[in-house]
């Protein structure tokens, strides 16, 4: 799979967009100085190839009492991968990451339980092998949380690998 190249059109078009993605394709183009076809176009190619989505961030206050868990993971660095594929496929893990530090991975994900929290940490994330050893943190209070950045929702299945 080849990389997307970002030209200086399409960096315009995102930054545009991330500011309010409600915005018209007629006020995209005559800001860009472009016709409306290359900005649908543009968008379109963008949202194919996984680089863009539109959605509706959503509050934590309005997702069920559900509190949101990390989970360091410490496994084989030979297996690293692997493992942070198959933590992937757990249908309550939101985002799993590889990471330097402490954890060689981390995933996030939502809970309603913690008996669902210690079920996915300790049945099914300690039982792959590789993985040595798995700490979970809960937060408690969100302090500040920027959805510009990262957009944590409750677990559904990704679209487009995403």
């Amino acid at each position: 799979m080849s990389q997307t190249v970002l030209d200086e059109l399409d960096h315009r078009l995102i930054k545009i967009l991330s500011k309010d993605a409600r915005i018209s394709n007629r006020r995209i183009a005559n800001d860009l100085d472009v016709t409306e076809g290359t900005v649908r176009g543009r968008i379109k190619r963008l949202q194919q190839e996984g680089m863009i989505a539109f959605t509706a961030i959503t509050s934590f206050g309005l997702v069920d009492n559900s509190r949101l868990a990390f989970i360091g993971v410490q496994a084989e660095m030979d297996k690293t991968k692997a493992i942070a594929d198959k933590i992937a496929k757990l249908p309550s893990v939101n985002a799993v990451m590889i990471t330097m530090g402490r954890f060689n991975i981390l995933a996030f994900g939502l809970f309603n339980e913690l008996d669902k929290l210690h079920e996915v940490a300790s049945d099914q994330i300690l039982a792959i092998p590789g993985v040595h050893h798995v700490e979970t943190s809960l937060a408690v209070k969100t302090v500040k949380y920027n959805a510009r950045i990262v957009k944590i929702t409750d677990a559904h299945p990704p679209i487009n690998g995403g």
